[in-house]
């Protein structure tokens, strides 16, 4: 990216006769950048109307933001920073939109400090493999990077949606570009919606496919698809049942375990007990979602307790605010996590907690 043009891809004008109102107009020097910036429609604007409170008006490759002051720099940090992923060669979508106002009114509600300098830039944590970069969307998920980035073992616990998994596979994948680990291990216990991996068809692979679909998906955007089926078939890309883990010592390796909420007590210990030399572990899970059978506690739920403080592990918890999928499974989780909280508050009542 051109310096100059990084200092001078936009002008503002204030209107300082109103101190609770602020206008200023931003300026942007590559029209097919400003183009993609504003959206089709001007929707990525309309976005930001919606989220802020604020009106932007775009003209050419200009927009006018008017509103409340807060509110209209929030507004200019998030197309600065859209701006600026354009000009390095990406591209934005509207998801990528809703993530940079996320952020920007994150770094406003944590200046509770009044040591705290206001940064006039966003910041976020980014993934990057060669197929593909990920920037957190989320303060959650900024946290949720940093930490794969800094601790050997990692608790990713929240509902669907939040991108825990997504990111956990995406992590490993960079990881393994660059040379830091020789494998990545996926691996999930087999207890979903009532079956047993012993009805299902075929050999053991077969069976367990559709258990970590959404591990491959994952994959599959991180890494080219003939890349991931070398992996695989070499091993360097390794699914491995809860069950066959046992005996074992990950060396060199990022060992993600998913829905961990469905290992039992006995089964997360064995697999905790599992890393070895210059490994990685990220454990995800939602623990309202534990399909274990009545009685069973969850080693999830256990190990978040019992290893609650321990140095070089750190626990993320994502939250419905958290959801990055389509706005409305935001709300669907919402209701779902209202009914089972309202659930667990009658049966403290009723005595059988």
């Amino acid at each position: 990216m051109n310096t100059h043009e990084m200092v001078t891809h936009r002008q503002r004008q204030s209107r300082p006769e109103d101190p609770d109102n602020n206008h200023f107009v931003l300026t942007f020097e590559n029209n097919r950048h400003a183009s993609a910036l504003f959206g089709q429609f001007d929707e990525h604007l309309k976005l930001l109307e919606e989220k802020l409170h604020v009106d932007a008006r775009a003209r050419g490759n200009s927009v006018a933001i008017t509103g409340d002051t807060m509110a209209t720099n929030q507004a200019r940090r998030a197309l600065d920073y859209l701006y600026e992923k354009l000009q390095s060669g990406g591209t934005i979508e509207i998801s990528d939109v809703e993530g940079a106002i996320r952020m920007a009114v994150a770094a406003d509600d944590q200046l509770t400090l009044p040591t705290m300098e206001r940064k006039a830039k966003l910041s976020m944590a980014q993934i990057s493999t060669r197929k593909k970069a990920i920037a957190a969307r989320t303060p959650t998920q900024d946290a949720y990077i940093r930490a794969l980035e800094r601790s050997e073992l990692v608790f990713g616990v929240g509902p669907a949606g939040t991108g825990k998994t997504y990111l956990a596979v995406a992590y490993a994948a960079q990881l393994l570009e660059r040379g830091a680990v020789d494998r990545i291990i996926l691996s999930r216990p087999a207890v979903e919606a009532g079956e047993r991996l012993g009805f299902l068809p075929g050999d053991m692979k077969e069976k367990v496919d559709p258990y970590l679909r959404p591990l491959y998906d994952a994959l599959y955007d991180m890494i080219p698809g003939d890349k991931v089926e070398r992996a695989l078939t070499a091993g360097v890309i390794e699914i491995a049942p809860l069950a066959f883990m046992r005996g074992r010592t990950l060396s060199n390796a990022v060992v993600i375990l998913d829905e961990a909420q469905n290992t039992t007590s006995m089964q997360m210990k064995m697999f905790l007990t599992r890393l070895g030399e210059n490994a990685r572990m990220i454990v995800t899970g939602d623990p309202s979602q534990i399909d274990l059978p009545r009685g069973t506690k969850s080693g999830l739920v256990e190990a978040l307790q019992v290893l609650k403080g321990v140095e070089g592990i750190s626990t993320i918890r994502f939250q419905q605010a958290d959801v990055v999928r389509h706005p409305l499974v935001g709300r669907i989780v919402g209701a779902y996590d209202a009914q089972y909280k309202e659930r667990s508050e009658d049966a403290a009542e009723n005595g059988d907690a």
